[in-house]
């Protein structure tokens, strides 16, 4: 994994400008860089590296192929090159690495852009073709791997894997955008569209692609037209549920096997849960038939909060196992401490400090040598892991007249989780009442709704809806819902802050869940297999009989690497008023008072803890950090 840089102009660029943009991303590759000139310095590649695949300087990037004809920068990992380069030198492609990168190149040259749809992995590359004066630019199937783009006011087209590149250039200025930071602010989401926080910053979204004559880079002003290469497909599954749960297994384990293929030291995140314990499980199978099991190592957060912590759920796979695992606790009085820095990581703000706990595994991580980790993001969006998927279950039978089966799922879940009739019916009404009637009852209930007191909204130009509305979250169909957590909505924040997190610490993070063949299978489910009688994820757990503990297998809790959030803040209730009072101060008359009114509404237990507190500080805080302006 590393980190990309690229300039187009019609006129000539100084050097030193893909230069510094490389050199601000020096964690995202601190083993190597370079960089690369073309026509008469209008075009150039820029590169920083972190060696995974042949460390040798044979890997080394910018990386040309067929005789310097194909120019790429790329970050990411195709895990399926081994069996593409035999393919390819099938065809009579010679190469001279052991890369991935040269595979990418070369399947170009062969299947054109169509390569894409022949890579199984994660990416973002800008790819220049000399000979046809265009380039190819594209990111992979969901997103994993982070790609914006910026044109300047003088008409420089740039690349970026993290958006802090484009502060190193002339012209740039960071301006608030107002829509999204209302999505963040009032509805908790971002990264749902092209659009950043920062406005004239896009990205290429997943499954995205772009080809680009250069010479005709004065032909568009701001946005780039893209196409999007891959859309999310399922096959309808006619098995029974033992024959999903062996296809299942089979996949999983396939795709961890290719995420294990690495020249440096592999670990994994360990939460717990489900996702994370089952990788664990397989590579732990994988490394023992090889004899090599005691080469394992994983990383986990940790809580002296004793509700928010899920050490006997690691300690059951570490002992049953006998791997070796290291821990972290993250701290209430390390937090502030470190905020700038995650801001400045994380380059928007983040919902949560469940992303503090997560850049502390990271950083463990990097300071035990462990260059790769496998995690286990995009299982709950596929698996309907999310709680939030009973109110669409219920909502959708429901709206059905599927009455009794509704009731019967309505006891398992209340029987099993612990929820009461406002949960019921909070979920039906939330899926299944247009937004009119929704906003009148949230701004009854809880003050909320689509126009808030505590945000100045007039004067911002935005939309006041929901983000749930068009990325497909509000929906009666459990299929429809995973399919906008896995495109549209929960996953791309969290692969936002994986990537942040790892990258600031030189660690590659590689996802099995989200081999896209296993997400194809899963989505072709029938829904009771995945969600049936208050029990989720039914297919990993009957797939991983005899692969995971008991203990972990069977487990309904849910917390993953969390942080004991709403203790701190009650704990330090005059340390966080004085934080909420600056934010007000830093957002630039954004947030107003009202925001101190709901915090005490909190500390009184008038109003029930959610992230919004924290939404606010950090949002702040980010507005500090970039210097962004209204």
């Amino acid at each position: 994994m590393c980190g990309i840089a690229a300039l187009f102009s019609m006129h000539s660029i100084e050097k030193q400008n893909i230069q510094k943009m490389t050199d601000i991303i020096i964690h995202r590759g601190p083993d190597a860089f370079g960089h690369e000139y073309f026509e008469s310095d209008k075009w150039h590649l820029g590169h920083r590296r972190l060696s995974i695949l042949d460390v040798s300087n044979a890997g080394k990037q910018p990386m040309s192929y067929l005789d310097n004809r194909y120019w790429i920068t790329y970050n990411g990992e195709i895990y399926n090159y081994v069996e593409l380069r035999k393919e390819l030198e099938n065809f009579g492609y010679i190469f001279r690495s052991n890369t991935d990168t040269e595979v990418i190149m070369a399947a170009y040259d062969y299947w054109g852009k169509d390569c894409l749809a022949h890579f199984n992995g994660m990416w973002a590359f800008v790819l220049l073709d000399i000979v046809c004066r265009k380039i190819f630019v594209s990111r992979d199937r969901f997103g994993v791997k982070p790609l914006y783009y910026w044109h300047s006011s003088d008409g420089v087209l740039a690349f970026a894997s993290e958006i802090k590149q484009f502060t190193v250039l002339d012209g740039w200025q960071a301006k608030l955008n107002p829509q999204r930071a209302y999505d963040f602010l009032v509805w908790g989401q971002f990264d749902h569209t092209d659009e950043t926080m920062f406005s004239g910053v896009y990205q290429i979204r997943r499954g995205e692609a772009v080809e680009l004559n250069l010479d005709e880079l004065d032909s568009f002003s701001e946005k780039l037209t893209v196409y999007s290469w891959y859309e999310l497909q399922c096959k309808e599954f006619k098995g029974s549920f033992d024959e999903a749960a062996d296809e299942f297994r089979n996949l999983l384990i396939d795709a961890v096997s290719l995420r294990l293929r690495s020249d440096v030291q592999v670990g994994s995140c360990l939460s717990g849960g489900l996702d994370s314990s089952s990788i664990v499980c397989i590579i732990n199978d994988l490394l023992s038939q090889s004899g090599k099991s005691n080469i394992q190592y994983t990383v986990s957060a940790g809580a002296k909060v004793k509700r928010y912590d899920e050490s006997e759920y690691i300690d059951a796979v570490l002992s049953e196992r006998k791997i070796n695992g290291y821990y972290v606790y993250p701290e209430f009085g390390t937090l502030f401490d470190m905020l700038d820095d995650i801001n400045w990581h994380m380059e928007e703000p983040f919902g949560s400090t469940s992303i503090y706990a997560q850049w502390q595994v990271y950083k463990e991580a990097h300071n035990r040598g462990l260059t790769v980790m496998l995690d286990g993001q995009g299982a709950d969006e596929s698996l309907l892991g999310y709680h939030n998927s009973f109110g669409v279950q219920f909502a959708g039978l429901f709206r059905n007249m599927h009455f009794i089966k509704l009731l019967t799922e309505i006891k398992a879940c209340t029987r099993i989780h612990g929820y009461g009739l406002s949960f019921v019916i909070k979920g039906i009404l939330s899926n299944i009442l247009p937004e009119y009637g929704l906003n009148k009852l949230r701004r009854i209930y809880s003050g909320g709704g689509n126009r808030p007191d505590w945000i100045n909204i007039d004067g911002l130009g935005v939309d006041e809806i929901s983000p749930n509305i068009y990325t497909g979250r509000k929906t009666t169909s459990l299929r429809e819902l995973s399919y906008s957590e896995l495109m549209a909505s929960n996953l791309q924040m969290l692969l936002h802050y994986a990537d942040r997190d790892s990258m600031a610490h030189s660690v590659e993070t590689r996802l099995p869940f989200l081999d896209y063949r296993l997400v194809e299978f899963i989505l072709g489910l029938p829904d009771d297999y995945k969600l049936s009688k208050g029990i989720t994820k039914n297919v990993l757990r009957e797939s991983m009989k005899n692969i995971l503990p008991q203990k972990v297998r069977l487990r309904m809790t849910k917390l993953g690497f969390v942080t004991p959030e709403e203790v701190w803040m009650r704990e330090n209730s005059e340390f966080f008023t004085t934080k909420l009072k600056e934010s007000i101060e830093l957002s630039n008359g954004l947030l107003n008072n009202n925001c101190l009114r709901l915090w005490h509404d909190f500390l009184n237990n008038n109003r029930a803890f959610d992230f919004k507190f924290w939404e606010m500080i950090s949002f702040a805080n980010w507005m500090n950090r970039f210097s962004v302006k209204l």
